[in-house]
Protein backbone atom coordinates (compact mmCIF):
# COMPACT_ATOMS: atom_id res chain seq x y z
CA UNK A 1 0.00 0.00 0.00
CA UNK A 2 0.95 3.62 -0.40
CA UNK A 3 0.24 5.60 2.78
CA UNK A 4 0.06 9.40 2.92
CA UNK A 5 1.26 10.27 6.44
CA UNK A 6 -0.04 13.71 7.50
CA UNK A 7 1.78 15.48 10.33
CA UNK A 8 1.77 18.92 11.96
CA UNK A 9 4.72 20.21 13.96
CA UNK A 10 6.47 16.85 14.21
CA UNK A 11 7.78 14.07 12.00
CA UNK A 12 10.05 14.14 10.02
CA UNK A 13 11.57 17.10 11.87
CA UNK A 14 14.03 16.51 14.71
CA UNK A 15 11.87 18.45 17.18
CA UNK A 16 8.11 18.47 17.62
CA UNK A 17 5.16 16.26 18.51
CA UNK A 18 4.83 12.51 17.90
CA UNK A 19 8.06 12.31 15.92
CA UNK A 20 9.29 9.17 17.68
CA UNK A 21 5.96 7.41 17.38
CA UNK A 22 5.73 8.19 13.64
CA UNK A 23 9.31 7.05 13.05
CA UNK A 24 8.67 3.73 14.80
CA UNK A 25 5.47 3.22 12.81
CA UNK A 26 7.13 3.89 9.45
CA UNK A 27 10.14 1.71 10.22
CA UNK A 28 7.94 -1.09 11.54
CA UNK A 29 5.87 -1.25 8.31
CA UNK A 30 8.63 -1.75 5.78
CA UNK A 31 6.31 -3.64 3.42
CA UNK A 32 4.40 -0.42 2.62
CA UNK A 33 5.39 2.84 0.94
CA UNK A 34 5.02 6.09 2.85
CA UNK A 35 4.68 9.61 1.53
CA UNK A 36 5.04 12.24 4.25
CA UNK A 37 3.10 15.52 4.06
CA UNK A 38 4.32 17.67 6.93
CA UNK A 39 3.19 21.08 8.21
CA UNK A 40 5.89 22.89 10.22
CA UNK A 41 5.02 25.27 13.06
CA UNK A 42 8.14 27.40 13.44
CA UNK A 43 11.17 28.46 11.43
CA UNK A 44 13.40 27.00 14.12
CA UNK A 45 11.84 23.60 13.58
CA UNK A 46 12.82 23.66 9.92
CA UNK A 47 16.36 24.90 10.56
CA UNK A 48 17.01 22.16 13.14
CA UNK A 49 16.74 19.58 10.37
CA UNK A 50 15.03 16.25 9.87
CA UNK A 51 15.36 12.73 11.15
CA UNK A 52 17.07 10.15 8.92
CA UNK A 53 14.30 8.43 6.98
CA UNK A 54 14.04 4.73 6.07
CA UNK A 55 13.95 3.64 2.39
CA UNK A 56 10.20 2.98 2.46
CA UNK A 57 9.63 6.77 2.62
CA UNK A 58 9.44 7.61 -1.08
CA UNK A 59 8.50 11.30 -0.82
CA UNK A 60 8.53 14.16 1.66
CA UNK A 61 6.57 17.34 1.04
CA UNK A 62 6.52 20.15 3.58
CA UNK A 63 4.70 23.44 4.03
CA UNK A 64 5.07 26.09 6.76
CA UNK A 65 2.24 27.17 9.02
CA UNK A 66 4.35 29.89 10.65
CA UNK A 67 4.52 31.99 7.50
CA UNK A 68 2.72 32.29 4.20
CA UNK A 69 3.87 34.20 1.17
CA UNK A 70 1.29 35.84 -1.00
CA UNK A 71 0.45 33.35 -3.73
CA UNK A 72 0.06 36.19 -6.22
CA UNK A 73 -3.26 34.81 -7.46
CA UNK A 74 -5.21 37.59 -9.20
CA UNK A 75 -8.84 36.71 -8.64
CA UNK A 76 -11.37 37.93 -11.14
CA UNK A 77 -14.84 39.17 -10.38
CA UNK A 78 -16.36 35.72 -10.46
CA UNK A 79 -13.68 34.25 -8.16
CA UNK A 80 -14.09 37.13 -5.72
CA UNK A 81 -17.83 36.55 -5.63
CA UNK A 82 -17.32 32.82 -5.01
CA UNK A 83 -14.92 33.59 -2.18
CA UNK A 84 -17.26 36.13 -0.58
CA UNK A 85 -20.14 33.64 -0.61
CA UNK A 86 -18.12 30.72 0.74
CA UNK A 87 -16.31 32.72 3.44
CA UNK A 88 -19.58 34.35 4.51
CA UNK A 89 -21.08 30.87 4.98
CA UNK A 90 -18.06 29.78 6.98
CA UNK A 91 -18.22 32.87 9.18
CA UNK A 92 -21.96 32.42 9.68
CA UNK A 93 -21.42 28.82 10.76
CA UNK A 94 -18.89 29.98 13.36
CA UNK A 95 -21.06 32.78 14.69
CA UNK A 96 -24.25 30.72 14.97
CA UNK A 97 -22.63 27.67 16.60
CA UNK A 98 -24.11 26.72 20.00
CA UNK A 99 -22.56 28.21 23.10
CA UNK A 100 -19.92 26.06 24.85
CA UNK A 101 -21.48 23.86 27.51
CA UNK A 102 -24.92 23.75 25.89
CA UNK A 103 -26.50 20.38 24.99
CA UNK A 104 -26.11 21.23 21.29
CA UNK A 105 -22.46 22.29 21.64
CA UNK A 106 -21.27 19.61 19.20
CA UNK A 107 -23.46 19.20 16.09
CA UNK A 108 -24.36 15.70 15.01
CA UNK A 109 -23.73 14.11 11.64
CA UNK A 110 -27.14 15.21 10.35
CA UNK A 111 -27.06 18.69 11.91
CA UNK A 112 -27.53 21.57 9.42
CA UNK A 113 -24.74 23.57 11.10
CA UNK A 114 -22.24 20.78 10.45
CA UNK A 115 -23.30 20.60 6.80
CA UNK A 116 -23.07 24.37 6.55
CA UNK A 117 -19.50 24.45 7.85
CA UNK A 118 -18.40 21.51 5.68
CA UNK A 119 -19.98 22.92 2.53
CA UNK A 120 -18.29 26.27 3.07
CA UNK A 121 -14.94 24.62 3.77
CA UNK A 122 -15.03 22.52 0.59
CA UNK A 123 -16.25 25.48 -1.46
CA UNK A 124 -13.16 27.41 -0.35
CA UNK A 125 -10.99 24.38 -1.16
CA UNK A 126 -12.42 24.11 -4.68
CA UNK A 127 -11.87 27.82 -5.23
CA UNK A 128 -8.27 27.52 -4.02
CA UNK A 129 -7.71 24.63 -6.41
CA UNK A 130 -9.20 26.51 -9.36
CA UNK A 131 -7.34 29.76 -8.64
CA UNK A 132 -4.07 28.12 -7.45
CA UNK A 133 -4.17 29.70 -4.03
CA UNK A 134 -6.31 31.53 -1.53
CA UNK A 135 -3.79 33.19 0.79
CA UNK A 136 -4.40 36.73 -0.42
CA UNK A 137 -8.17 36.37 -0.28
CA UNK A 138 -8.13 35.04 3.30
CA UNK A 139 -6.11 38.12 4.30
CA UNK A 140 -8.26 40.56 2.39
CA UNK A 141 -10.63 43.21 3.67
CA UNK A 142 -13.50 41.21 2.18
CA UNK A 143 -12.78 38.39 4.67
CA UNK A 144 -12.81 40.79 7.63
CA UNK A 145 -16.05 42.42 6.44
CA UNK A 146 -17.73 39.03 6.01
CA UNK A 147 -16.67 38.07 9.52
CA UNK A 148 -17.95 41.36 10.90
CA UNK A 149 -21.31 40.92 9.18
CA UNK A 150 -21.69 37.43 10.61
CA UNK A 151 -20.88 38.70 14.11
CA UNK A 152 -23.59 41.37 13.82
CA UNK A 153 -26.27 38.92 12.65
CA UNK A 154 -29.30 38.39 14.95
CA UNK A 155 -28.45 34.75 15.80
CA UNK A 156 -24.76 35.35 16.42
CA UNK A 157 -23.02 34.34 19.62
CA UNK A 158 -23.43 36.82 22.45
CA UNK A 159 -19.67 37.11 22.81
CA UNK A 160 -19.29 37.85 19.10
CA UNK A 161 -21.84 40.65 18.85
CA UNK A 162 -19.54 43.18 20.50
CA UNK A 163 -16.41 42.42 18.49
CA UNK A 164 -14.24 45.39 17.61
CA UNK A 165 -11.90 45.83 14.68
CA UNK A 166 -8.74 44.54 16.47
CA UNK A 167 -10.60 41.41 17.54
CA UNK A 168 -11.92 40.84 14.02
CA UNK A 169 -8.42 41.20 12.57
CA UNK A 170 -7.02 38.78 15.14
CA UNK A 171 -9.71 36.19 14.43
CA UNK A 172 -9.30 36.53 10.67
CA UNK A 173 -5.53 36.08 11.00
CA UNK A 174 -6.00 32.88 12.99
CA UNK A 175 -8.48 31.51 10.45
CA UNK A 176 -6.08 32.33 7.61
CA UNK A 177 -3.33 30.39 9.36
CA UNK A 178 -5.58 27.39 10.05
CA UNK A 179 -6.84 27.36 6.45
CA UNK A 180 -3.43 27.56 4.75
CA UNK A 181 -3.55 23.87 3.76
CA UNK A 182 -6.38 24.80 1.37
CA UNK A 183 -3.87 26.58 -0.88
CA UNK A 184 -1.38 23.70 -1.11
CA UNK A 185 -0.85 21.72 -4.31
CA UNK A 186 -0.90 18.37 -2.54
CA UNK A 187 -4.23 17.06 -3.82
CA UNK A 188 -3.52 16.28 -7.48
CA UNK A 189 -2.99 12.83 -8.97
CA UNK A 190 0.75 13.08 -8.37
CA UNK A 191 0.21 13.84 -4.66
CA UNK A 192 -2.37 12.70 -2.14
CA UNK A 193 -4.66 11.76 -5.01
CA UNK A 194 -2.41 8.75 -5.75
CA UNK A 195 -2.16 7.23 -2.26
CA UNK A 196 -4.29 4.36 -0.99
CA UNK A 197 -4.86 5.82 2.47
CA UNK A 198 -4.32 9.10 4.32
CA UNK A 199 -3.18 8.70 7.93
CA UNK A 200 -3.39 11.93 9.95
CA UNK A 201 -1.27 11.73 13.10
CA UNK A 202 -3.44 14.37 14.82
CA UNK A 203 -6.79 16.05 14.40
CA UNK A 204 -7.43 19.67 13.54
CA UNK A 205 -5.18 21.30 10.95
CA UNK A 206 -3.09 18.15 10.49
CA UNK A 207 -6.18 16.25 9.28
CA UNK A 208 -7.34 19.03 6.95
CA UNK A 209 -5.25 17.78 3.96
CA UNK A 210 -6.81 14.36 4.52
CA UNK A 211 -10.29 15.87 4.37
CA UNK A 212 -9.45 17.53 1.06
CA UNK A 213 -7.92 14.34 -0.37
CA UNK A 214 -11.13 12.57 0.51
CA UNK A 215 -13.20 15.33 -1.06
CA UNK A 216 -11.23 15.53 -4.31
CA UNK A 217 -10.11 11.91 -4.81
CA UNK A 218 -12.20 9.76 -2.41
CA UNK A 219 -9.08 8.72 -0.47
CA UNK A 220 -10.04 7.13 2.88
CA UNK A 221 -8.87 8.95 6.00
CA UNK A 222 -7.55 7.44 9.24
CA UNK A 223 -7.18 9.87 12.16
CA UNK A 224 -5.01 9.11 15.19
CA UNK A 225 -5.29 11.33 18.26
CA UNK A 226 -3.14 10.57 21.27
CA UNK A 227 -4.00 14.04 22.50
CA UNK A 228 -7.34 15.48 21.36
CA UNK A 229 -6.60 18.66 19.44
CA UNK A 230 -9.79 20.39 20.57
CA UNK A 231 -8.90 19.75 24.21
CA UNK A 232 -5.40 21.09 23.56
CA UNK A 233 -6.89 24.24 22.06
CA UNK A 234 -9.10 24.78 25.10
CA UNK A 235 -6.20 24.28 27.51
CA UNK A 236 -3.78 26.37 25.45
CA UNK A 237 -5.99 29.43 25.01
CA UNK A 238 -4.63 32.32 27.05
CA UNK A 239 -6.89 34.12 29.48
CA UNK A 240 -5.59 37.36 28.03
CA UNK A 241 -7.24 36.57 24.69
CA UNK A 242 -10.37 38.70 24.21
CA UNK A 243 -13.62 36.88 24.95
CA UNK A 244 -14.99 37.33 21.43
CA UNK A 245 -11.85 35.89 19.86
CA UNK A 246 -11.94 32.91 22.20
CA UNK A 247 -15.58 32.21 21.34
CA UNK A 248 -15.07 32.40 17.56
CA UNK A 249 -11.91 30.30 17.54
CA UNK A 250 -13.52 27.72 19.82
CA UNK A 251 -16.42 27.48 17.36
CA UNK A 252 -14.03 26.97 14.46
CA UNK A 253 -12.05 24.20 16.14
CA UNK A 254 -15.22 22.47 17.38
CA UNK A 255 -16.76 22.45 13.91
CA UNK A 256 -13.49 21.33 12.32
CA UNK A 257 -13.21 18.47 14.83
CA UNK A 258 -16.79 17.40 14.09
CA UNK A 259 -16.12 17.47 10.34
CA UNK A 260 -12.93 15.40 10.72
CA UNK A 261 -14.70 12.80 12.85
CA UNK A 262 -17.66 12.67 10.51
CA UNK A 263 -15.60 12.11 7.34
CA UNK A 264 -12.90 9.82 8.73
CA UNK A 265 -13.14 6.14 7.87
CA UNK A 266 -11.59 5.22 11.21
CA UNK A 267 -10.52 7.12 14.35
CA UNK A 268 -7.92 5.71 16.74
CA UNK A 269 -7.80 7.37 20.16
CA UNK A 270 -4.84 6.51 22.34
CA UNK A 271 -6.93 5.87 25.45
CA UNK A 272 -10.46 5.95 26.83
CA UNK A 273 -10.03 9.52 28.05
CA UNK A 274 -9.43 10.70 24.46
CA UNK A 275 -12.21 8.43 23.23
CA UNK A 276 -14.76 10.11 25.50
CA UNK A 277 -13.75 13.50 24.11
CA UNK A 278 -14.18 12.23 20.56
CA UNK A 279 -17.59 10.74 21.30
CA UNK A 280 -18.62 14.04 22.88
CA UNK A 281 -17.55 15.78 19.66
CA UNK A 282 -19.87 13.57 17.63
CA UNK A 283 -17.58 10.73 16.56
CA UNK A 284 -19.43 7.56 15.60
CA UNK A 285 -18.65 4.79 18.08
CA UNK A 286 -18.45 2.32 15.21
CA UNK A 287 -15.42 4.17 13.84
CA UNK A 288 -13.47 4.32 17.10
CA UNK A 289 -10.65 1.83 17.74
CA UNK A 290 -8.44 2.40 20.76
CA UNK A 291 -4.75 1.90 19.91
CA UNK A 292 -2.34 2.53 22.77
CA UNK A 293 0.90 4.38 22.02
CA UNK A 294 3.87 2.14 21.40
CA UNK A 295 6.98 2.68 23.53
CA UNK A 296 10.41 1.09 23.33
CA UNK A 297 10.58 -1.40 26.19
CA UNK A 298 14.17 -2.53 25.59
CA UNK A 299 15.56 0.66 27.19
CA UNK A 300 14.06 -0.37 30.53
CA UNK A 301 14.60 -4.15 30.33
CA UNK A 302 17.72 -4.23 32.52
CA UNK A 303 16.10 -2.20 35.30
CA UNK A 304 12.83 -4.14 35.07
CA UNK A 305 14.56 -7.50 35.43
CA UNK A 306 16.76 -6.39 38.36
CA UNK A 307 14.38 -5.96 41.29
CA UNK A 308 17.06 -5.42 43.96
CA UNK A 309 18.48 -2.11 42.70
CA UNK A 310 15.89 0.21 44.21
CA UNK A 311 16.44 2.17 47.39
CA UNK A 312 13.50 1.12 49.61
CA UNK A 313 13.34 4.57 51.25
CA UNK A 314 13.31 6.72 48.09
CA UNK A 315 10.39 8.17 46.15
CA UNK A 316 10.92 9.23 42.53
CA UNK A 317 9.04 11.71 40.37
CA UNK A 318 9.93 11.93 36.62
CA UNK A 319 8.51 14.32 34.03
CA UNK A 320 8.44 17.85 32.66
CA UNK A 321 8.45 20.51 35.35
CA UNK A 322 5.36 22.66 34.85
CA UNK A 323 2.37 23.81 36.94
CA UNK A 324 0.10 21.04 35.63
CA UNK A 325 2.32 18.45 37.36
CA UNK A 326 1.46 19.97 40.76
CA UNK A 327 4.83 19.44 42.44
CA UNK A 328 3.62 21.77 45.20
CA UNK A 329 1.13 19.11 46.28
CA UNK A 330 3.87 16.47 46.11
CA UNK A 331 6.18 18.50 48.34
CA UNK A 332 3.46 19.02 50.96
CA UNK A 333 2.64 15.29 50.82
CA UNK A 334 6.33 14.49 51.31
CA UNK A 335 6.35 16.71 54.40
CA UNK A 336 3.64 14.44 55.87
CA UNK A 337 5.65 11.35 54.90
CA UNK A 338 8.79 12.65 56.61
CA UNK A 339 6.93 13.07 59.88
CA UNK A 340 6.31 9.30 60.00
CA UNK A 341 9.32 8.03 58.04
CA UNK A 342 12.19 10.46 58.72
CA UNK A 343 14.72 8.61 56.52
CA UNK A 344 12.65 8.87 53.34
CA UNK A 345 14.04 10.85 50.39
CA UNK A 346 12.39 12.38 47.31
CA UNK A 347 14.14 12.71 43.94
CA UNK A 348 12.47 15.02 41.42
CA UNK A 349 13.89 14.31 37.95
CA UNK A 350 13.01 16.54 35.03
CA UNK A 351 13.66 19.78 33.20
CA UNK A 352 11.37 22.82 33.02
CA UNK A 353 9.47 23.72 29.86
CA UNK A 354 9.61 27.36 28.83
CA UNK A 355 9.70 30.45 30.99
CA UNK A 356 6.65 29.37 32.99
CA UNK A 357 8.27 26.04 33.82
CA UNK A 358 11.53 27.72 34.86
CA UNK A 359 9.68 30.04 37.23
CA UNK A 360 7.70 27.10 38.62
CA UNK A 361 10.88 25.12 39.24
CA UNK A 362 12.37 28.04 41.16
CA UNK A 363 9.21 28.23 43.27
CA UNK A 364 9.39 24.49 44.01
CA UNK A 365 13.05 24.76 45.03
CA UNK A 366 12.24 27.61 47.40
CA UNK A 367 9.35 25.65 48.93
CA UNK A 368 11.54 22.56 49.39
CA UNK A 369 14.19 24.66 51.15
CA UNK A 370 11.51 26.08 53.44
CA UNK A 371 9.79 22.78 54.24
CA UNK A 372 12.97 20.71 54.62
CA UNK A 373 15.94 22.57 56.09
CA UNK A 374 19.30 20.93 55.50
CA UNK A 375 19.74 18.06 57.90
CA UNK A 376 22.92 16.52 59.30
CA UNK A 377 23.49 13.29 61.25
CA UNK A 378 26.16 14.79 63.49
CA UNK A 379 27.02 18.17 64.97
CA UNK A 380 30.01 18.66 62.68
CA UNK A 381 28.47 17.16 59.48
CA UNK A 382 27.28 19.15 56.47
CA UNK A 383 23.52 19.27 56.16
CA UNK A 384 21.67 17.69 53.26
CA UNK A 385 18.17 18.37 51.95
CA UNK A 386 16.01 15.21 51.57
CA UNK A 387 14.52 16.63 48.34
CA UNK A 388 16.78 16.74 45.28
CA UNK A 389 16.08 18.32 41.89
CA UNK A 390 17.96 16.53 39.12
CA UNK A 391 18.07 16.15 35.37
CA UNK A 392 18.83 13.26 33.03
CA UNK A 393 22.43 13.18 31.80
CA UNK A 394 24.22 13.96 35.06
CA UNK A 395 26.75 11.71 36.77
CA UNK A 396 24.11 10.14 39.04
CA UNK A 397 21.46 9.70 36.33
CA UNK A 398 23.17 9.18 32.96
CA UNK A 399 20.05 7.58 31.43
CA UNK A 400 16.31 7.76 31.92
CA UNK A 401 16.07 4.18 33.19
CA UNK A 402 18.46 5.04 36.02
CA UNK A 403 15.95 7.59 37.34
CA UNK A 404 13.30 4.93 37.82
CA UNK A 405 15.87 2.53 39.24
CA UNK A 406 16.76 5.05 41.96
CA UNK A 407 13.57 4.60 43.97
CA UNK A 408 11.17 1.96 45.17
CA UNK A 409 7.99 3.95 44.43
CA UNK A 410 7.28 6.24 41.46
CA UNK A 411 4.85 9.09 42.11
CA UNK A 412 2.68 11.09 39.71
CA UNK A 413 0.93 14.14 41.19
CA UNK A 414 -0.56 15.83 38.10
CA UNK A 415 -3.84 17.74 38.01
CA UNK A 416 -4.02 17.56 34.19
CA UNK A 417 -2.75 14.59 32.24
CA UNK A 418 -3.42 12.93 28.91
CA UNK A 419 -1.57 9.66 28.39
CA UNK A 420 0.92 9.35 31.29
CA UNK A 421 4.15 8.35 29.58
CA UNK A 422 6.16 8.43 32.80
CA UNK A 423 3.81 5.87 34.36
CA UNK A 424 4.31 3.46 31.46
CA UNK A 425 8.07 3.86 31.74
CA UNK A 426 7.86 3.12 35.46
CA UNK A 427 5.78 0.03 34.68
CA UNK A 428 8.40 -1.19 32.18
CA UNK A 429 10.91 -0.84 35.03
CA UNK A 430 8.74 -2.95 37.34
CA UNK A 431 8.07 -0.17 39.84
CA UNK A 432 5.03 0.26 42.04
CA UNK A 433 3.29 3.58 41.44
CA UNK A 434 1.15 6.12 43.29
CA UNK A 435 -0.82 8.41 40.96
CA UNK A 436 -3.57 10.98 40.94
CA UNK A 437 -6.82 10.08 39.20
CA UNK A 438 -6.54 12.29 36.11
CA UNK A 439 -6.63 11.66 32.37
CA UNK A 440 -5.95 8.06 31.38
CA UNK A 441 -4.09 7.11 34.57
CA UNK A 442 -6.56 4.49 35.80
CA UNK A 443 -6.82 2.95 32.34
CA UNK A 444 -3.04 2.70 32.02
CA UNK A 445 -2.20 1.14 35.38
CA UNK A 446 -5.27 -1.12 35.42
CA UNK A 447 -5.07 -2.05 39.10
CA UNK A 448 -1.26 -2.39 39.27
CA UNK A 449 -0.80 0.78 41.35
CA UNK A 450 -2.48 3.05 43.87
CA UNK A 451 -4.63 5.98 42.76
CA UNK A 452 -5.65 8.99 44.87
CA UNK A 453 -7.67 12.15 44.16
CA UNK A 454 -5.73 15.11 42.72
CA UNK A 455 -4.80 18.09 44.92
CA UNK A 456 -4.97 15.97 48.06
CA UNK A 457 -1.56 15.87 49.80
CA UNK A 458 -2.80 13.79 52.72
CA UNK A 459 -4.17 11.01 50.47
CA UNK A 460 -0.98 11.06 48.40
CA UNK A 461 1.14 10.73 51.53
CA UNK A 462 -0.92 7.85 52.94
CA UNK A 463 -0.68 5.89 49.68
CA UNK A 464 3.10 6.37 49.51
CA UNK A 465 3.51 5.30 53.14
CA UNK A 466 1.45 2.17 52.51
CA UNK A 467 3.88 1.05 49.77
CA UNK A 468 7.04 2.16 51.56
CA UNK A 469 6.10 0.01 54.57
CA UNK A 470 5.13 -3.10 52.57
CA UNK A 471 7.99 -4.39 50.36
CA UNK A 472 6.12 -7.54 49.34
CA UNK A 473 3.19 -5.50 48.07
CA UNK A 474 5.60 -3.21 46.16
CA UNK A 475 7.22 -6.19 44.49
CA UNK A 476 3.88 -7.77 43.60
CA UNK A 477 2.47 -4.56 42.10
CA UNK A 478 5.70 -3.85 40.23
CA UNK A 479 5.72 -7.30 38.61
CA UNK A 480 2.08 -6.97 37.59
CA UNK A 481 2.72 -3.48 36.19
CA UNK A 482 5.64 -4.69 34.08
CA UNK A 483 3.60 -7.59 32.68
CA UNK A 484 0.75 -5.24 31.78
CA UNK A 485 3.04 -2.73 30.08
CA UNK A 486 4.77 -5.43 28.00
CA UNK A 487 1.36 -6.67 26.84
CA UNK A 488 -0.29 -3.36 25.94
CA UNK A 489 2.20 -0.55 25.43
CA UNK A 490 5.05 -1.86 23.27
CA UNK A 491 6.01 -0.69 19.79
CA UNK A 492 5.21 -4.13 18.38
CA UNK A 493 1.55 -4.08 19.44
CA UNK A 494 1.16 -0.54 18.10
CA UNK A 495 2.62 -1.37 14.68
CA UNK A 496 0.58 -4.57 14.40
CA UNK A 497 -2.64 -2.72 15.24
CA UNK A 498 -2.09 -0.08 12.55
CA UNK A 499 -1.08 -2.69 9.98
CA UNK A 500 -4.39 -4.48 10.54
CA UNK A 501 -6.30 -1.19 10.35
CA UNK A 502 -4.62 -0.24 7.08
CA UNK A 503 -5.68 -3.52 5.51
CA UNK A 504 -9.21 -3.25 6.86
CA UNK A 505 -9.74 0.33 5.65
CA UNK A 506 -8.30 -0.24 2.19
CA UNK A 507 -10.25 -3.47 1.79
CA UNK A 508 -13.45 -1.43 2.13
CA UNK A 509 -12.27 1.31 -0.23
CA UNK A 510 -12.70 0.60 -3.95
CA UNK A 511 -9.99 1.40 -6.47
CA UNK A 512 -11.35 4.35 -8.51
CA UNK A 513 -8.29 5.30 -10.54
CA UNK A 514 -5.96 3.94 -13.18
CA UNK A 515 -2.68 2.87 -11.61
CA UNK A 516 0.53 3.75 -13.43
CA UNK A 517 4.20 2.94 -12.91
CA UNK A 518 7.04 5.42 -12.39
CA UNK A 519 7.26 6.16 -16.12
CA UNK A 520 3.57 6.95 -16.38
CA UNK A 521 2.62 3.73 -18.22
CA UNK A 522 -0.58 2.04 -17.00
CA UNK A 523 -0.30 -1.07 -14.88
CA UNK A 524 -2.80 -3.58 -16.31
CA UNK A 525 -2.84 -5.71 -13.15
CA UNK A 526 -2.31 -2.89 -10.64
CA UNK A 527 -5.92 -3.15 -9.49
CA UNK A 528 -7.90 -6.41 -9.51
CA UNK A 529 -10.72 -6.68 -12.02
CA UNK A 530 -13.14 -7.40 -9.19
CA UNK A 531 -12.75 -3.83 -7.96
CA UNK A 532 -14.78 -2.55 -10.90
CA UNK A 533 -17.70 -5.00 -10.70
CA UNK A 534 -20.87 -3.50 -9.19
CA UNK A 535 -23.23 -5.39 -6.95
CA UNK A 536 -22.91 -8.02 -4.22
CA UNK A 537 -21.43 -11.48 -4.61
CA UNK A 538 -23.01 -13.23 -1.68
CA UNK A 539 -26.67 -12.98 -2.62
CA UNK A 540 -28.71 -11.74 -5.59
CA UNK A 541 -30.69 -8.52 -5.21
CA UNK A 542 -34.31 -8.53 -6.29
CA UNK A 543 -34.89 -6.35 -9.36
CA UNK A 544 -37.00 -3.28 -8.56
CA UNK A 545 -37.76 -4.69 -5.10
CA UNK A 546 -40.33 -7.31 -6.29
CA UNK A 547 -40.47 -10.72 -4.60
CA UNK A 548 -39.08 -13.76 -6.43
CA UNK A 549 -42.54 -15.21 -7.21
CA UNK A 550 -43.37 -12.02 -9.16
CA UNK A 551 -40.40 -12.34 -11.55
CA UNK A 552 -41.08 -12.79 -15.23
CA UNK A 553 -39.81 -16.07 -16.78
CA UNK A 554 -36.91 -14.34 -18.52
CA UNK A 555 -35.87 -12.52 -15.34
CA UNK A 556 -35.06 -15.76 -13.49
CA UNK A 557 -32.06 -16.40 -15.75
CA UNK A 558 -31.14 -12.78 -16.53
CA UNK A 559 -27.96 -11.38 -14.93
CA UNK A 560 -28.68 -9.55 -11.72
CA UNK A 561 -27.93 -5.81 -11.68
CA UNK A 562 -27.35 -3.67 -8.64
CA UNK A 563 -30.12 -1.31 -7.72
CA UNK A 564 -29.59 2.22 -6.47
CA UNK A 565 -26.01 3.36 -5.99
CA UNK A 566 -23.33 1.04 -7.25
CA UNK A 567 -21.46 -0.67 -4.46
CA UNK A 568 -17.93 -1.40 -5.76
CA UNK A 569 -16.39 -4.64 -4.61
CA UNK A 570 -13.58 -4.15 -2.06
CA UNK A 571 -10.04 -4.22 -3.41
CA UNK A 572 -8.55 -6.18 -0.55
CA UNK A 573 -6.49 -8.44 -2.83
CA UNK A 574 -4.90 -5.44 -4.49
CA UNK A 575 -4.13 -3.88 -1.11
CA UNK A 576 -2.24 -6.88 0.08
Amino acid sequence: MRIGLLTEGGYPYVSGDARLWCDRLVRGLGQHEFEIYALSRTERQETEGRLPLPPQVTRVRTAPLWTAEDDGAAHGRRARRRFAEAYAELAAALCTAPEPGSPQEFPGSDDPEADRFGSALYALAELARDERGLTGALRSEAAVRALEKACRAPRALRAARTTRVPELLRTAAHLERALRPLSLDWYEDDGLGSVDLCHATAGGTAALPGLLARHFAQIPLLVTEYGVQLRAHYLGTSRETPRAVRALLASFHRLLACEVYRRAACITPGNTHARRWQERCGADRGKLRTVYPGMEASHFAEVGEATDRADPRTLVWVGRVEPAKDLICLLHAFAEIRKQEPKTRLRIVGAPTGAEGTAYLAHCRALAAQLFPDEADGVHDIGDNPVSFEDIGGPDLPELAEAYAAGAVVVLSSVVEGFPVSLVEAMFCGRATVSTDVGAVVEVIGGTGLVVPPRNPRALAEACLALLRDPERRERLGAAARARALELFTVEQNVTAFHDLYLEIVSHSPVRRVLVDRTGAPLPFGAPAEAHLPGRWTEPRLPRGRPRWAWAPDEATAPVRATGLEAPVPAAEGAR
